[in-house]
C-alpha cells in the first residue's frame, strides 16, 4: 500500500504536473470508485487546480474556490499520468481525470476494489475528518509520550485514527530501527523507549521520502514493496545485525521484525498459534 512517503511524493509530482491547469472533464471507470454524490464532479469543470497536497494517505487536489478531490489508493491502487490523455480504459481502471493535455487514471491492480476518490466541498474533510495528527505534528510525540494504551505498538502505529500516513510496511521499519518488539504495548514501554520510537518514525518517513522524490510520473508500479528496509523481506539481513529477518504471518498480511533486536532472541512462526512476545 502506497503510504505517507509515497503519496508525499506523488502530490508533489502532481502539484508541479497540474499548475495552474483547469479540469476538463471526469471520465468515470469504475461506478463504485466515486464515494459522495454532491457535489458532483461535473461541477468542477473549467475550475482551475489550486494545489495537490496530502494529508495521511489521502491525496488532496484542491481547486480554486476551495473544493477538493480525495483519492485513496489503499492497497493495490495506483495512479498514472497521462499526457496527452489517453482514451483507453486499463483493467481496473476507476476514474481519469482529465486537465487540458494532461491527464490523471487512477486504477486498481487487486481484486477487493478498495481504492476510491471523493468530492468534497470547501470545509468538508470527509473521511479525513477522523485521521489523527501526522508524525511530524508534535501531537504525535505528545501522544507515543502520553498515552497509557495497552495496544500493540505495531497496531497502534497501522491505527491512522491514532497516527496518519503509516502502514504495515513502515511500521515494520520503524519497529526495527528503535529495536521494539512490534508485539510490545504502549503501556509497557519505558520514556527512552518512547522517545526512541518517535524518533525512529520520523527518520524513517523522511529517509523514505527523500527515496520517493526521486521517482518520476505517476505511482505505476504494480509492486512497491521493494522500497521498504524491513517489510517485505523476510530472511534477509537485518541492518542492525546481520541476522535473518523472520515473519510473523496472519490471514492477510505479515510483520516482519528481528528476532535479535526486538524480540530477545523469540521466534514466532504463526501469530495465530503462538503467545504473545512482550
Amino acid at each position: 500500500m502506497p503510504e505517507l512517503p509515497e503519496m508525499q511524493a506523488l502530490s508533489e509530482r502532481l502539484d508541479a504536473a497540474l499548475s495552474d491547469r483547469a479540469l476538463s472533464r471526469t471520465d468515470l471507470l469504475g461506478f463504485s470508485s466515486l464515494k459522495t454524490f454532491a457535489p458532483t464532479p461535473e461541477e468542477l469543470i473549467g475550475l482551475p487546480l489550486d494545489s495537490a497536497g496530502r494529508r495521511g494517505k489521502y491525496l488532496v487536489v484542491r481547486f480554486a474556490g476551495g473544493r477538493r478531490i480525495l483519492i485513496h489508493l489503499s492497497q493495490a491502487g495506483r495512479l498514472d499520468i497521462e499526457s496527452p490523455p489517453k482514451a483507453t480504459k486499463p483493467r481496473g481502471s476507476l476514474v481519469r481525470l482529465v486537465f487540458g493535455d494532461t491527464a490523471v487514471l487512477v486504477r486498481e491492480h487487486g481484486t477487493q476494489r478498495k481504492a476510491g476518490w471523493w468530492v468534497l466541498e470547501e470545509g468538508d474533510d470527509g473521511p479525513m475528518a477522523t485521521l489523527g495528527p501526522e508524525p511530524e505534528d508534535p501531537a504525535f510525540a505528545a501522544l507515543i509520550l502520553g498515552d497509557d494504551s495497552t495496544r500493540q505498538v505495531h497496531t497502534l502505529l497501522r491505527d491512522q485514527h491514532f497516527v496518519a500516513g503509516i502502514g504495515r510496511g513502515y511500521a515494520d521499519d520503524t519497529l526495527n530501527r528503535a529495536r521494539l518488539s512490534p508485539f510490545v504495548s504502549l503501556r509497557a514501554l519505558s520514556k527512552p523507549e518512547r522517545e526512541l520510537l518517535v524518533d525512529s518514525a520520523r527518520s524513517v518517513l523522511a529517509e523514505a521520502l527523500e527515496r520517493e522524490r526521486a521517482r518520476t510520473g505517476g505511482l505505476s508500479a504494480p509492486r512497491l514493496g521493494e522500497r521498504f528496509l524491513v517489510h517485505n523481506r523476510t530472511g534477509q539481513p537485518c541492518l542492525n545485525c546481520a541476522e535473518p529477518l523472520r515473519s510473523v504471518r496472519f490471514e492477510s498480511h505479515e510483520v516482519v521484525y528481528c528476532p535479535r533486536c526486538q524480540t530477545k532472541g523469540k521466534v514466532l512462526a504463526d501469530r495465530r498459534l503462538s503467545r504473545i512476545l512482550r
